[in-house]
C-alpha cells in the first residue's frame, strides 16, 4: 500500500488480490488504519458494475461464428486445453473468443488453487464500507473492462490465449507463489512475476497494464484537488514496477510513500 498525500487530501493506494483462499488475513496494520480513515472506497469496478460483469461477459465473450479450437492451438498448447477439458469440463471454446477463453482458463486454475473471489480484497472492503455507510465507487465500468480484451487484436488474443494453455500446468504453483509474495509485501517478487507473465505480449501489457495506470494516476492527480482521504483498492500488478501507478505519479514530481 502506497500514499499521496496533501495538507487536505490523502489518497491511499492498496494493491488487491480479487481472490484469495479462505481466512487469508489482510486487514490489519496500516492497512486497517487506512481502511478506517477513508471517507470513500474506489476500486477498478462499483459493487454494481462487479455484478454486470458476468452477465457482460457473456454478451461480449460469443464468436460471430464458431471457430474449433484446432484451427487455433496445436502441439502443446493444444493438448494442455484438451487435458484440462478432460479433467475440469469442456470451455465450449468454440463459440467463445479467444480473450474469453483465457479468462475461463485462468479462472479455473485460481479455482484448483483454492482461491475465491468471495474471500478476495474487494469482497471485504465492500462489505467494510458498506457497513459502514460510505460511499464505493468505481474506476471503470464492466462493459470498459471487458472490452480493453475484446479490442486486442486477433494476434495478441490468440498469444494470449496460448500462452495460458502452455502454462496450464504451472498455473496452479504459480498463483500460490503470486498470493505468497502479495502477502508477504514482496514487491520486487511480484514485480518480477507480473512482468515475466504479460511482458511476453507487449501490445497486451500496453491496453491491460500500462494504459490504464496512466488513466489512473491522472485520476489521482485530479482527486487530489479535494479534500478528504480515499481508500483506492485496484489488482496488486496495477502498483509495482516502473509503469505502476505510484511510479507514475512520483515521475510527475509527487510524493508517493510505501504505508505497508
Amino acid at each position: 500500500m502506497w500514499l499521496v498525500a496533501d495538507a487536505d487530501t490523502r489518497i491511499y493506494m492498496l494493491g488487491t488480490m480479487h481472490a484469495l483462499p479462505r481466512g487469508t488475513d489482510w486487514d490489519d496494520g496500516a492497512v486497517g488504519r487506512a481502511i478506517a480513515s477513508a471517507d470513500e472506497l474506489i476500486m477498478e469496478l462499483s459493487p454494481r458494475e462487479l455484478a454486470a460483469a458476468a452477465a457482460m461477459f457473456q454478451t461480449l465473450a460469443p464468436r460471430a461464428a464458431p471457430l474449433p479450437i484446432e484451427a487455433r492451438l496445436s502441439g502443446v498448447a493444444l493438448a494442455r486445453y484438451r487435458a484440462l477439458e478432460a479433467s475440469g469440463g469442456s470451455f465450449g471454446g468454440e463459440e467463445l473468443d479467444d480473450w474469453a477463453i483465457m479468462i475461463l482458463i485462468g479462472q479455473r486454475a485460481a479455482r484448483a488453487a483454492d482461491l475465491t473471489p468471495a474471500a478476495g480484497v474487494e469482497k471485504g472492503l465492500t462489505e467494510i464500507f458498506a457497513a459502514a455507510n460510505k460511499p464505493i465507487r468505481g474506476l471503470e465500468s464492466a462493459q470498459s473492462q471487458l472490452m480493453l480484451f475484446e479490442n486486442l487484436d486477433a494476434s495478441t488474443q490468440r498469444a494470449l490465449l496460448s500462452r495460458a494453455t502452455t502454462g496450464a500446468d504451472e498455473a496452479v504453483g504459480k498463483i500460490g507463489a503470486l498470493t505468497a509474495a502479495w502477502s508477504s509485501g514482496d514487491v520486487d517478487g511480484l514485480e518480477q512475476m507480473i512482468n515475466a507473465d504479460v511482458d511476453t505480449v507487449p501490445a497486451a501489457r500496453k491496453a491491460i497494464i500500462t494504459d490504464r495506470n496512466r488513466r489512473w494516476a491522472a485520476w489521482v492527480k485530479r482527486r487530489m484537488a479535494q479534500p478528504g482521504t480515499v481508500l483506492m483498492a485496484v489488482g496488486t500488478g496495477h502498483l509495482v514496477g516502473a509503469d505502476g501507478v505510484p511510479a507514475m505519479l512520483a515521475a510527475e514530481g509527487m510524493t508517493v510513500t510505501r504505508v505497508q
